[in-house]
């Protein structure tokens, strides 16, 4: 599922001005495949599970490292993503935060590429609200409310949202939800909330407010 969500979003990301340049030649979503295949073949038995590798590098030739260059900022993004879904889907942990570079090897030829995949420790990353449209936030340690006041650190610009509409606070490593009173109400993987009532929440709960369906991600 994370892999075919990965493709049609890559999909949106080479249309208009960058189609012209992938009508031939090494394609982003090869790169998507190849990564999700070296963590299936890089994973490990830790004490939680399966450990999956979280740091990647895409080595490139210079002619696709300049193809790819216009997007590279958004297509590393996507490729990150990409590697947080499939963990997902497989039950994968990881030991440290997700990063994707690139790298340009000037003995490549157009077309060809390398992906090294490499397990990593590192502090546990701030947990993540994904808006519809793609926007990350971070988490707060305090607090971070959201709502449709300018004041709010996410800011829903929805009739159906309240001013301030729902609190997430982290207790530990805990991060909790709670419904400030909201005139349309939270949910959370479709359960309404008691207003003021607070719930755990766990990584890939879907958050309804208002008509936004936000993602919260702690990989």
């Amino acid at each position: 599922m994370g892999l075919q969500q990965f493709e049609q979003r890559l999909e949106r990301l080479v249309e208009g001005v960058f189609a012209r340049a992938f009508r031939g030649g090494l394609q982003p979503v090869e790169l998507g495949r190849r990564l999700t295949r070296e963590m299936d073949l890089e994973r490990t038995v830790g004490v939680r599970g399966l450990v999956a590798p979280n740091r990647f590098t895409v080595v490139l030739s210079p002619a696709d490292e300049e193809r790819f260059s216009p997007f590279a900022d958004a297509l590393l993004a996507e490729l990150a993503d990409a590697a947080r879904q499939h963990a997902r889907d497989e039950h994968y942990h990881f030991l440290g935060p997700v990063h994707v570079d690139l790298a340009v090897d000037r003995g490549l030829a157009a077309g060809v590429f390398q992906l090294r995949a490499e397990t990593e420790a590192g502090p546990a990353p701030d947990p993540i609200l994904v808006l519809p449209d793609g926007r990350r936030y971070v988490v707060r340690a305090d607090s971070t409310m959201v709502g449709r006041a300018t004041d709010c650190a996410v800011v829903l610009d929805d009739p159906n949202v309240s001013r301030h509409h729902a609190l997430l606070r982290r207790d530990g490593p805990v991060t909790v939800i709670e419904d400030q009173g909201s005139t349309n109400g939270t949910k959370v993987n479709g359960t309404r909330l008691s207003p003021r009532q607070g719930r755990p929440l766990e990584d890939g709960d879907e958050i309804t407010i208002g008509s936004n369906v936000l993602r919260f991600e702690t990989l």
